[in-house]
């Protein structure tokens, strides 16, 4: 299962790694995504990593209308952990703290919400961007991958 896979790697990096990210090692998110293979329109912008944030937006269009759009980010807590923050379409903010992060490939994670559990980006050699969210509903593994395009170089 990739689900216990990606934790196991996860738990297998120990503390000693995650002390040491920080927003600026997220500064390969930053700008203009487009999904592939979506409609023209859907995708996420992310702004350069300053002031301890990155401000991200997404967007799915779908017979040219908006169906659903989300408010992001990535923050460095007291501490020095790093959450990201997601407000899908206006509803209430929910938490994902870094669980993992190795060589532009970032895990973030809540158990205790209901789905997703885990959020990953991976900016992959080729110079697309793997977006995946993963997590358990009713007992079975549910993932879904979306994979993008930078539009701005």
């Amino acid at each position: 299962m990739r689900l216990n896979l990606l934790l196991t790697m996860a738990i297998s990096l120990g503390a000693s790694a995650m002390e040491k990210t920080s927003i600026e090692d997220f500064a390969w998110l930053a700008g203009t995504w487009a999904s592939t293979g979506a409609e023209a329109g859907s995708g996420e912008t992310w702004t350069e990593p300053a002031g301890g944030t990155m401000f991200g937006v997404a967007r799915s269009v779908k017979n040219s209308q908006t169906v659903a759009f989300e408010y992001l980010r990535i923050v460095e807590m007291p501490g020095g952990s790093l959450d990201y923050v997601a407000m899908p379409s206006g509803r209430n903010e929910t938490r994902f703290t870094l669980l993992s992060y190795s060589d532009k490939e970032a895990v973030f994670q809540n158990l205790q919400h209901d789905y997703p559990h885990r959020i990953i980006y991976c900016l992959k050699e080729d110079g697309s961007l793997l977006a995946r969210i993963e997590g358990v509903v009713d007992g079975e593994d549910k993932s879904m991958e979306l994979p993008m395009q930078k539009l701005d170089e």
